[in-house]
């Protein structure tokens, strides 16, 4: 057993270098998890000592090199998380008590919204709002039809700073805007109106002339195939869904091929894939070039190119930016003769990406991302190696080659699937459960006929000789809808799933990557971590959640989550019950609302809600009290009347720090909000916001 220790040990010579990345992911996830903001200096003495370290280690050539280096990648990586943050510091917007007039610049279209189209905006000037204090970027809802980007308007619009998380630990929307310097959102009661404003600085008059570019090729798409094919060509194009039929967004979740509509590494590798095996074929399809060039190296700066203008298309979200790194270094390795797939290349995009966008390591993108990339290469290296017979028919060979295809599509979707199960089980609550089989049926359309047309086809539309080609993706678009329509509507397409504990992510993280990175038998020890957020159980759910608004509230009843306002805050209620594991319903129980409140009575009990900015008064909170087990009250309430002596009473100074859930203990309450989770950070109300 100890020489059987010491060989599979011994094989993992070649391999310590790979969990190098992991350690800083590890570092920067950890800057994250803290409660508050640490200080810069001591993480710049940390590192420094801890590089110091493992360069004596180095050295030495002593066994603590591996410890050392893990040691000094972690704080690394901590490090570079806290100067990230500090270098995209900007105004986070206080909340409007009413409309207030804004005026700047349209810097992109991002997404339709359920009130109108949203745009990014630039402010120039905001009513009431001192100069320094005005945000960056604003998330800004508008009425009616989205302006081009680089127009200048002016509107009177609602302001909040943006959103925390839906419950205590879920995705937290403030810490997300932080990161791309967007201060807050914003939702338009009158129509944007063009003005004149001064010049813009070079650096937006160039983002806003490229988004201007990428909207009206969208809208050229959209032109030639319609809004309902183009809306998805579209996506996959410019990034733009302001197109996107909600319910065809809605089946593509439901069948699992929502990941098609976001442009990440799929796209980036169909793309510069389709250039490099194009140019390639074209240099050895000509024989005095094919003589005097290394065709390989030209189709990777084909390839690099390509990715390159893709990326400038595509408008470089994250997700596209970390597709586009990854499928640099994969080139580049063709450019030094080594090899593009490989561990080793996925381990140095990953330092890139950490260092570029540290933040990355805590959004959903990037871990499935990488946990599927790392997963399909450890599949690659363990992959038999077939070998090739002579003179064997070609009716024989064709269905070789296709069942060899077949199997190692479905092995590779199979792995994939694995892979990302965890991080969709923990932060979207849902599983696809043909996802799989909607996959392998969309696979050959997509990287043979829809992602190389819509490339050949946005090309040439730019000179206007696009229709053939597009012609071409949007039947194939057509083709992906009727799979993934026809796969959303079977019956329990879909499963629900409650979130773990928070812990149990970064356990099954490590555990894939156990598994993956590890070589030999013992890599199978991962394999019960990597299911940790299956098998983690759950703790019960909670019998009333409230909104960061205090507008809304859900109380639970079974396993259904019964809302007091069914048609107000939508979207957090609906996060908050998947990640409990409840279905929302607005049926079954009585209700019965005001101007300024709402009741709701399950069973002997009732609850109400007072969400009018207005304080109550006196009688007002008298009534509200009558009878109820609690009342919660968007605004501070001074002093409570002798009638709500005996109901749970939550203010507007209690739900200062954001969502909340409660469980009944007894005859009283436990709470958690959403700020005992978050901590004081930045990016929460409340947190040290520093100005850049």
């Amino acid at each position: 057993m100890k020489a059987w220790l010491h060989d599979q040990i011994s094989a993992q010579s070649e391999r310590w270098r790979l969990w190098a990345p992991v350690a800083m992911g590890l570092g920067c996830a950890g800057y994250f998890a803290l409660k508050t903001e640490p200080g810069l200096w001591p993480l710049v003495l940390a590192a420094v000592v801890s590089l110091a370290c493992a360069a004596m280690a180095w050295s030495r050539g002593t066994w603590r090199i591996i410890p050392f280096t893990l040691v000094a990648f972690a704080v690394t990586g901590l490090l570079v998380a806290k100067l990230r943050s500090d270098a995209v510091a900007a105004p986070i917007v206080e909340a409007s008590q009413g409309p207030i007039g804004i005026e700047g610049w349209i810097v992109d279209v991002s997404s339709p919204g359920s009130r109108g189209a949203r745009v990014v905006l630039a402010p120039t000037w905001m009513q009431g709002v001192a100069a320094e204090r005005i945000p960056h970027r604003l998330n800004l809802t508008v009425r009616g039809e989205a302006p081009r980007p680089g127009t200048p308007v002016a509107v009177r619009a609602i302001v909040n700073p943006p959103p925390g998380p839906a419950s205590p630990g879920a995705f937290d929307f403030g810490r997300n805007a932080w990161f791309q310097s967007i201060g807050g959102s914003a939702l338009a009661i009158t129509e944007p109106r063009s003005i004149m404003l001064n010049v813009s600085p070079w650096p937006l008059r160039l983002k806003m002339a490229v988004n201007g570019m990428r909207f009206d090729l969208g809208q050229r798409i959209v032109a030639r195939l319609g809004p309902e094919t183009g809306g998805i060509a579209t996506a996959m194009v410019t990034g733009h869904e302001a197109w996107v039929d909600p319910a065809d967004e809605q089946a593509m979740r439901d069948s699992g091929l929502a990941h098609i509509l976001s442009i990440s590494g799929l796209h980036m590798a169909i793309v510069g894939g389709f250039v490099f095996f194009a140019v390639r074929l074209g240099v050895a399809a000509w024989p005095w070039l094919v003589l005097r060039v290394p065709g390989k190296k030209v189709a990777a700066w084909a390839g690099i190119a390509a990715v390159a203008v893709y990326l400038v298309v595509s408008g470089a979200p994250p997700p596209a930016e970390r597709a586009a790194i990854v499928a640099w270094v994969a080139f580049a390795a063709i450019l030094l003769d080594r090899r593009a797939i490989s561990m080793n290349a996925l381990a140095l995009a990953a330092v890139i990406v950490l260092l570029r966008r540290p933040e990355s390591v805590v959004q959903p993108g990037f871990q499935m991302s990488f946990a599927a990339t790392a997963a399909l290469v450890a599949l690659a290296e363990v992959w038999p190696t077939r070998l090739k017979e002579i003179d064997v028919p070609w009716p024989i060979a064709t269905i070789q080659k296709v069942a060899s295809w077949v199997f190692a599509a479905l092995a590779a979707s199979f792995v994939a699937g694995l892979a990302t199960g965890p991080f969709a089980m923990q932060h979207f609550n849902r599983s696809a459960v043909y996802g799989l089989f909607a996959n392998l049926a969309v696979a050959p359309i997509s990287s043979f006929v829809m992602m190389p047309s819509l490339a050949v086809g946005a090309v040439m539309e730019a000179f206007g000789w696009g229709g053939p080609a597009l012609w071409l993706a949007g039947e194939s678009v057509g083709w992906m809808m009727q799979i993934g329509r026809f796969t959303a509507d079977l019956p329990g397409a879909v499963a629900t799933i409650p979130s773990a504990p928070a812990i149990a992510l970064p356990v099954a993280f490590v555990g894939l990557l156990f598994v993956c990175l590890w070589q030999g038998r013992l890599r199978w020890l991962g394999l019960p971590l990597a299911c940790a957020v299956l098998l983690w159980p759950r703790a019960p759910a909670p019998d009333v959640w409230i909104n960061s608004q205090g507008t809304n509230l859900a109380i639970r009843v079974g396993d259904q989550a019964e809302l007091v306002r069914p048609r107000v805050g939508l979207f957090a209620a609906d996060i908050w019950s998947r990640r409990r594991g409840l279905v929302l319903s607005t049926e079954g129980n009585e209700r019965s609302c005001r101007r300024s409140w709402c009741v709701l009575g399950v069973g002997d009990e009732r609850w109400a809600v007072w969400f009018g900015r207005r304080a109550p008064n006196a009688e007002e909170m008298t009534a509200l009290c009558e009878g109820a087990i609690g009342v919660v009250v968007r605004a501070e309430v001074a002093v409570l009347p002798e009638s709500c002596r005996a109901s749970l009473v939550l203010d507007g100074l209690d739900l200062a720090r954001g969502s909340a859930e409660l469980w009944r203990e007894g005859v009283g309450w436990r709470g958690v909000r959403a700020r005992d989770v978050q901590g004081e950070r930045p990016w929460t109300a409340g947190g040290d916001r520093p100005a850049r």
